[in-house]
C-alpha cells in the first residue's frame, strides 16, 4: 500500500509569515498537533507542531501575535512520496523520530500521514508501533 492510499489529502497548511498565534487558533480549530508552513506554491518550508508553540514561544516568554511560524518551525524536514510504501514511510518516521510526514508530489504538499493514521489499519499496526516504539525512545533526564 502507498501513502497515496491512506494520507490525509485536505491538508491545511500556513505561510511562513502566519502569526504563531493565528497557526495555534487553526491547530485548535481542527484539532491537529501539527500544521505544515508552506510558500503560496505549496512547496513545503517546515512545520510546527504544538510542542514547538510550547517550547519556542510559551516557554521563552515570546508573544505569539509577534512571533512569525517562519521563525520557530522545524524546516530541516523530512517528507514522504505519494508512491512510497506505507511500511517505509514507518521505517523512515522511527529513524528520523517523527509521528507525522507531509507528503509531497513534484515538490507540492499534497497530503499529510500521521503515525496514528497507520496504528489504526490492522496492516500496519505491527509496523506503526515499532515506529512509536524507535520515536518514544526514552531520553536522559535533564539535571
Amino acid at each position: 500500500m502507498k501513502l497515496r492510499d491512506i494520507m490525509t489529502r485536505e491538508v491545511i497548511a500556513v505561510s511562513p509569515d502566519t502569526s504563531v498565534f493565528d497557526a495555534a487558533q487553526i491547530m485548535k480549530d481542527k484539532n491537529i498537533g501539527a500544521i505544515p508552513v508552506c510558500k503560496d506554491n505549496m512547496n513545503v518550508d517546515g512545520i510546527i507542531t504544538d510542542r514547538d508553540i510550547v517550547l519556542r514561544v510559551v516557554c521563552a516568554e515570546k508573544d505569539p501575535k509577534s512571533i512569525k511560524c517562519k521563525e520557530i518551525m522545524t524546516d530541516k524536514l523530512v517528507v514522504g512520496k505519494t508512491d512510497m510504501e506505507v511500511e517505509s514511510a514507518l521505517d523512515l518516521m522511527g529513524d528520523v523520530q517523527v509521528r507525522r510526514l507531509p507528503v509531497v508530489e513534484n515538490g507540492k504538499l499534497v497530503g499529510f500521514v500521521s503515525l496514528g493514521d497507520m496504528a489504526v489499519n490492522n496492516r500496519f499496526n505491527r509496523s506503526a508501533e515499532q515506529a512509536l516504539s524507535d520515536i518514544s525512545a526514552p531520553s536522559r533526564p535533564l539535571m
